[in-house]
């Protein structure tokens, strides 16, 4: 997917919640790409503007804040593929472990579960959880409570069906997130053994790579970002293509492959810190790294059907085995000297 759609605006989907936690992150972040993505459900609508007024207004006057909402962007097609990946790791009783005290429960959109996209596979989600004591009925009439990590492993699952209605948008939705416990759950979920093609897991840890710009006015890293975000963006795109590299690779060479391109990616990263804390004076660092999968998909697999349905194909329509794969970039200040 990614060959396929490098011509198109690439966006960092920032994901599981539908605002960022520190708008100052955001600044580093948007040096790296086209724009920032929020899925943000329309009983929310203005919590962006609300939450960080300057960087989200900033972001949205210049074009590069993109908010699309679950309603019409979760579809139909979407909402099956959630539906036909999630359910069966949910009957499976994986997930029965899982503490059901009350406090381990978050609410999460209708929107963003289905309902809106197909209604019934969206019932069949909450029934299926409900019966196992891991979501229980809306008290709003607009979200549904369930199990935090269960609410995390639906986001980590949308983070990547959603790239396909951004495809079709004219986009191509990077998925990204400050939350580590979130990068983990897609680990787990990328190294399930049971599914008939599972993935081979590779996790770039995070490099530093940016400097904090706190105390920069959004303006300012703007027009640096103008004069050079074509070394910030190849970064990033090195990154994930190297989940494809690596992840295909057999165990015995993996390693070495790793540590070679670690070393080469470490350096441009300093290239990119010198850059950046010579025009923007600024010691503090900001870190980037992905984690992810490259997968050879079989008909029957729900996972790699996922994965699958992102390249325009389904498990059910496979007449052969297909590569796809699955990542997601993570992010953090780290409020240190570097």
């Amino acid at each position: 997917m990614i060959d396929e759609t490098l011509e198109l605006p690439e966006l960092a989907f920032y994901y599981p919640n539908p605002m960022w936690t520190d708008g100052d992150w955001i600044k580093n972040l948007i040096l790296f790409f086209d724009g920032i993505a929020l899925l943000v459900p329309d009983y929310m609508r203005e919590k962006p503007f609300i939450s960080d007024p300057a960087i989200a207004e900033g972001l949205h006057k210049k074009g590069l804040l993109k908010i699309f909402e679950p309603e019409s962007f979760v579809d139909k097609e979407s909402a099956q593929t959630l539906g036909d990946a999630l359910i069966p790791i949910i009957d499976s009783g994986a997930l029965d472990a899982l503490d059901k005290e009350d406090s381990s429960f978050h609410t999460l959109s209708q929107s963003r579960l289905g309902y809106y996209g197909d209604p019934e596979v969206g019932e069949k989600i909450f029934e299926s959880l409900r019966k196992r004591g891991l979501a229980k009925a809306s008290e709003d009439g607009v979200s549904v409570p369930m199990h935090r990590l269960v609410r995390s492993l639906v986001l980590v699952l949308l983070s990547q069906i959603l790239r396909r209605p951004g495809v079709q948008r004219g986009f191509n939705l990077q998925p990204t997130t400050d939350r580590p416990e979130i990068q983990n759950a897609l680990r787990d979920l990328l190294g399930v053994p049971s599914m008939p093609s599972a993935g081979n897991v590779v996790s770039f840890d995070l490099t530093t790579v940016g400097i904090d710009l706190s105390a920069i006015p959004l303006d300012k890293v703007l027009d640096f970002r103008q004069q050079h975000q074509k070394g910030y963006r190849q970064y990033a795109r090195d990154l994930r293509r190297f989940i494809w590299e690596i992840g295909s690779l057999e165990e015995a060479d993996r390693h070495q492959a790793l540590r070679d391109r670690k070393d080469e990616l470490e350096e441009r990263a300093g290239d990119l810190r010198k850059t950046a804390r010579g025009a923007l004076k600024s010691r503090f660092s900001f870190a980037l790294g992905v984690a992810g999968a490259a997968w050879r998909v079989h008909a029957g697999d729900p996972i790699g059907g996922l994965l699958a349905f992102g390249l325009g194909a389904t498990t059910a329509k496979l007449a052969q085995p297909v590569d796809a794969g699955a990542y997601s970039y993570l992010f953090e200040a780290r409020r240190v000297f570097a």
